[in-house]
Order: structure tokens, then sequence, then C-alpha cells
């Protein structure tokens, strides 16, 4: 396992990516190693096990999740994890199988206080919350401190304020960035495997934007975080993948999560979409934000429905009730029009 596991990494290397998170397949042979390890592997194979795995619900994070919750129960032995080093771990997961055992360990007199450590920080508890909450109920010391943790957001205010001021080397793209610029339809096939498919944004070259990967790690060689900055900047369909890809390039590995990063920093002037310019199917703070960026002016619909809010406010302050009116917020449709330009359902209408 070992053998083929490193031919991948030198296989990813000469394209320039990592390697990909373990299999399911993969982390059931490396259980075995745990439990009988290879003589000079120790390090190398904890470290597999503790950051080379994906969390939550993942077929490969069920079978480590197993392991190290049969460690922490004491069915199952490793001389290279012992009981605290498994409910740490069995912490790192996020959320999904890991739950159940650390929740059961909070009843361990040895190692409740490490279970309650772990599930303080840990948010994706679904219905296991109350089985925490039950056990608080209960007087368990520890389910009482995890609640108190939740309740105190400890989990927020225990990560590293934004600092005051930050000083980051530019990558600049003029012009217009939509998705498929950062995540383009006809690579979807490399979706799932994050850095390969990074390797694709901003592939069609275009002023300013030669090869945006190199250009990157050229700018990355000042010691200052790479933000991305853009005239216009992901306009079109929403894609979690196009996101993925930006992160990959300018932002922060994840402790104990393979091939995902966060943090970064993003800047752009936000523009509406020329649709949402002469509709009025917004909410309220969306004409704000129209008023703010594009001026009035710009709509005479916003500039009319900004007109009745604000003689809304002087009614309101001399007493008298506001006049109704007669616009769906929504989709553009009067009382009494069985649809408005955006073809929405009465019963969905906001009508000023």
């Amino acid at each position: 396992m070992l053998e083929a596991y490193r031919a991948h990494v030198a296989e990813r290397a000469a394209e320039g990516i990592v390697p990909k998170p373990l299999s399911a397949a993969q982390v059931a042979e490396l259980i075995e190693l745990l439990k009988n390890p290879p003589a000079g592997e120790g390090e190398f194979i904890v470290d597999l096990i503790s950051n080379r795995v994906p969390a939550g619900v993942d077929e490969a994070a069920y079978v480590k999740a197993g392991f190290l919750s049969a460690v922490a129960k004491g069915e199952v032995n490793s001389p290279l994890i012992d009981r605290a080093l498994a409910v740490k771990l069995l912490g790192t997961m996020l959320g999904g199988y890991n739950i159940a055992t650390l929740v059961e360990m909070l009843e361990d007199a040895e190692l409740g206080p490490n279970a309650a450590d772990e599930l303080s920080h840990t948010l994706l508890m679904f219905d296991a919350f109350h089985d925490v909450a039950g056990k608080a109920k209960a007087g368990n010391a520890n389910a009482q401190r995890v609640m108190q943790s939740w309740a105190d957001a400890e989990w927020f205010t225990s990560k590293p304020e934004l600092p005051a001021k930050l000083t980051v080397a530019v990558f600049k793209v003029p012009g217009e960035t939509n998705t498929d610029d950062l995540s383009p339809a006809q690579d979807a096939w490399s979706r799932p495997d994050i850095p390969l498919h990074a390797k694709a944004m901003y592939k069609n070259p275009r002023e300013g934007v030669t090869d945006a990967a190199a250009q990157i790690e050229e700018l990355e060689a000042t010691g200052h975080p790479v933000a991305i900055v853009g005239d216009v900047m992901g306009t079109g369909s929403s894609r979690k993948s196009a996101t993925n890809s930006v992160l990959w390039f300018i932002g922060d590995d994840i402790p104990y999560i393979p091939n995902k990063r966060d943090g970064g920093v993003w800047a752009n002037k936000t523009e509406l979409h020329p649709d949402e310019r002469s509709n009025p199917a917004f909410s309220w703070a969306t004409f704000q934000t129209a008023r703010t960026l594009q001026g009035v002016a710009a709509n005479p619909k916003i500039a009319t429905l900004e007109e009745q809010h604000v003689a809304d406010a002087a009614a309101a302050a001399a007493g008298a009730a506001a006049a109704p009116r007669a616009v769906c917020v929504m989709c553009g449709a009067r009382p009494g029009d069985e649809y408005g330009p955006k073809k929405i359902p009465l019963s969905s209408r906001l009508f000023f």
C-alpha cells in the first residue's frame, strides 16, 4: 500500500499537484499497518491517517472513524495511536461518523474531558445535539461543559482575530470574471479533484493573465499572501467549484482536511446583473445596494420604490399610515396580475 501510495505522490508531483486523499480501501490497508507498523514507517503512517483522509461522511472517513472509535473504547490496540490520540483525531473529522463515539466518550472516566474538548468545537451535530443536552440535564459535567461552550460560541471566539491590517500581493484580473472562467464547464469532470481542477482556472488567456498559476506563484515569492483583485467577479451560475479553485491558489491549508483550503483575500467592484437593474425583483436590502453602487437614477423602478420608502418614513413620522403599494418587489407584478415579469406565484409576492 505504501509503495503504491508513494508512486501516486510522485506521479501527481510531476503534474505539479498534491496527491489525492486516501480512498476507503487505502484506509483499510493503512489501519492494518497502524496495528502492526513496518519498521521506520510509524511517523509517516500516523500522518496519513491524521491528514490524508477526507472528513465528514466520505466512505474513507467511515473506515477511519470506525478504527479510531475502536481504539478510543479500548477494543483495538495500536502501538502508534493511544486512546487519547484516537479521541483527538475523531475531533478533527468535523461531523458524521465521529460524533456518536465522542458523545459516548463523555461518560468515560479518563477521557470524558478530552471528548468534551473535541465536541466543543464541533458544530455538525444534527440530532446528536439532543444526546449531549440529555447528558447535561442528567448531570454529566463533561456534557454541561460542551453545552456551555456552544452557548458561548467558543468555536468562533477561539479563532484568531482578523488582523487590523493586511499586506498582500495583488493578482490583478482585468474585465469581467464569470464562474466559467474559474471553473470551466468543459473541465467539469475534474471538479471533485480540487487541485487538478484548479489548474483550469483562467485557462483562456486575457490581458494581464497569461498563466494564472505561474503568476500567482511568482507573487507568493514576495512573502505576502496573494489577493485576487478584479473589476467584475463571479457573474454567471453559482459554482462551489469556482470558489474551490480560487481558494486553492490563495487560501490556507486546513489542518487534518486534505486538499481543501479556506481564508484568502478577494476584492472587486460589485455590479448588478442587467436583468436586475431593469426589474424590481429585489429585496429592500438590494435596493439600498443598488442605490449605493448604481445610483438611484440608473433605474427608474428602483428610484420609484426609493421615493415610496421615503414617503412611508415621512408618513410614519407624522403618525399617518403608509400608503399601500401596487408593485411586488419579488416579481414586479401589480395586485390582480396572475404573474409578473419574473413569473413568481402569487403566494410568494411581497407588495410595497
